[in-house]
Formats: C-alpha cells, structure tokens, sequence
C-alpha cells in the first residue's frame, strides 16, 4: 500500500497551526517518514485500531434514484491506524452496459504515516470548523439536497456534525462562516488524491452489501432480461431490513467474493448498480453491490 506524500506547504501550514493550538505538544515527524502500524500519538490523541473510525465524510438524503441511495456510502474515512479509504472524485460516471449494468469506480485507498495523520486532523479541527461545529446545521436548509455528515473521533471530541446543502450561496445568516469551513474540509476530503496525482492503491473489499429492491416489470415495455437467481443456498428473506443506522432500510446482506462471482459480471471492486435478477420467489429485483469498509459486516 503507498504512503500518500502531502505537499511540504500544506504540512508546514499545519504544523505552526498546531504549534499555536497546542502548547507543548510534540512535532509530528516530517512527512518523508515511513507508515507506522499504530502511529505516535503527536499532539492530537485518536484510537489506533485498524477499524476505528477518526474521520470520516457521508453524504445521504436529497431526492436521489432509489438504487443510488441504496449504494451510498462514505466519501473519505481515516482509521487509526492510518489507512485511508475513500471514493475518488470523477466528473463523468460509468455508463450502463447493454444490460443497465453500471461498474461503479473503484475506491482507493492508501497509509498516512504520524505526521500526515496530524495534519488531516488540525485541518479538520481548525480551518474545517469541526472542532467548535455544533451537532446539526439543518435549519435553513433546502429538503432536497443532500446532508454532508462529519464523524471524528480525536483531540478529546467524539462527534458527528450533519451540514445540509454544504454548497448552498451564503446567506447572510450567522452560520455562513461556518459553512465556508465546512465545505473547505468536504472539498479537501472530496478529492483527496488532488485528482490522482498522488499515489493511491485500488481498494479490494473483503466482502459486499448487496442491496435488494423490488421492480415492477410491465411485460410490454422492453428491458434487460432477469439474471437467474445464482445463490441456490440463498433466499430474499436472508437479505434483512435495516434500521437505517447501522445497515440502510432496504433489505440486504453481506455477500462474499464467490457469492458476487457467481453473478458472473467479472471484475467489480467499485461494486455495481443495475443488476436485474429474478428469484425464487417469483419477483424480479434490482441488485446493488457495494463493497464493504473495513469494520462493516453488512
């Protein structure tokens, strides 16, 4: 996996922030050092597991078609032991196959090492407003567009902050300033690699949530033909429910590599959206697959 190399300004803006903020704090190793497995805590405490989430960017909500809503997942997460994982930006989506299949683009993923784990966190604590937001900046905001949700776990706070219509023109109103800071860390977050020129391994999950919505299929107006059902082991009713917390409202599962195999669509790290199957209960489905995060189950 490659040490992601942040330019020398930004971690030198970063580091007189802390040096400011945090009165005797330790410096952070310059950003030429090697990636550690459980990095030093320098300045800005964090937990370190390989699974613990110290930062990360949703975004959900708005009127979106329902199979997009059912593949939504986090743009960016930092874990503690400084992997990052996240979606990169692209100004043009995969387009449909000749079966309505789309192959999202797969995630990247990389290592910070001590120092760039510093400098993320003082940019989002400070210049990214995280650190004195409040927990939801809903008001005043527009029903359909989507919410942009913060979650971080260091410096002494565990919190989330839920900020609707983060690109909205200000307004006037006394949360613009705030605003501003918000969509500074959402950009920066956004487009992590700065558009690919920093190098970044594709992210292979271990395992996928697939998503089952039901179709109506009027027989007179032509689409792609069903997929077999593929998993003779596996019935509708094994993809659950969620609460819409912890797992998304629509019924789903965790499906392994030979289970999303045996679809037969080849390769799909960035998972899929479109997918038309026909199951045993007589219904026709639409499929979502989207790959699973380090830490999720389902």
């Amino acid at each position: 996996m490659p040490t992601i190399r942040l330019p020398l300004a930004t971690v030198t803006l970063a580091l007189i922030a802390v040096a400011c903020s945090s009165a005797g704090a330790a410096s952070p190793p310059p950003t030429g050092s090697a990636p550690t497995a459980s990095p030093t805590q320098a300045g800005i405490d964090h937990p370190t597991g390989a699974t613990d989430i110290v930062l990360r960017m949703e975004e959900g909500g708005g009127f979106v078609p329902i199979d997009f809503a059912a593949s939504q997942a986090p743009v960016f997460t930092l874990y503690g032991d400084g992997r990052i994982v996240f979606q990169p930006l692209v100004e043009t989506f995969p387009e449909p196959d000749a079966n309505g299949i789309a192959k999202q683009i797969p995630w990247r993923t990389a290592q910070l090492d001590a120092g760039q784990i510093e400098e993320v966190l003082t940019f989002a604590l400070g210049p990214g407003g995280i650190g004195t937001a409040r927990d939801s900046y809903i008001n005043g905001g527009v029903a359909d567009l989507p919410n942009t949700i913060f979650t971080i776990n260091a410096g002494g706070l565990k919190k989330t902050v839920v900020v609707n219509g983060i690109g909205m023109d200000p307004s006037g109103g006394p949360d613009d300033a705030a605003r501003a800071q918000f969509k500074k860390l959402a950009d920066r977050l956004r487009d992590f690699d700065e558009g690919g020129s920093i190098s970044t391994d594709v992210y292979t999950p271990a395992a996928y949530r697939g998503v089952l919505v039901e179709r109506e299929v009027d027989p007179n107006v032509p689409g792609p033909t069903p997929l077999a059902w593929p998993w003779p082991e596996l019935k509708v009713t094994d993809f659950k429910e969620g609460d819409g917390t912890s797992g998304p409202t629509f019924p789903h599962r965790a499906l392994t590599g030979d289970e999303v195999a045996a679809l037969k669509l080849g390769d799909v790290p960035g998972g899929a959206q479109g997918v038309i199957v026909k199951a045993p209960d007589g219904k026709t489905y639409s499929l979502t697959l989207r790959p699973l995060l380090p830490g999720e189950s389902e």
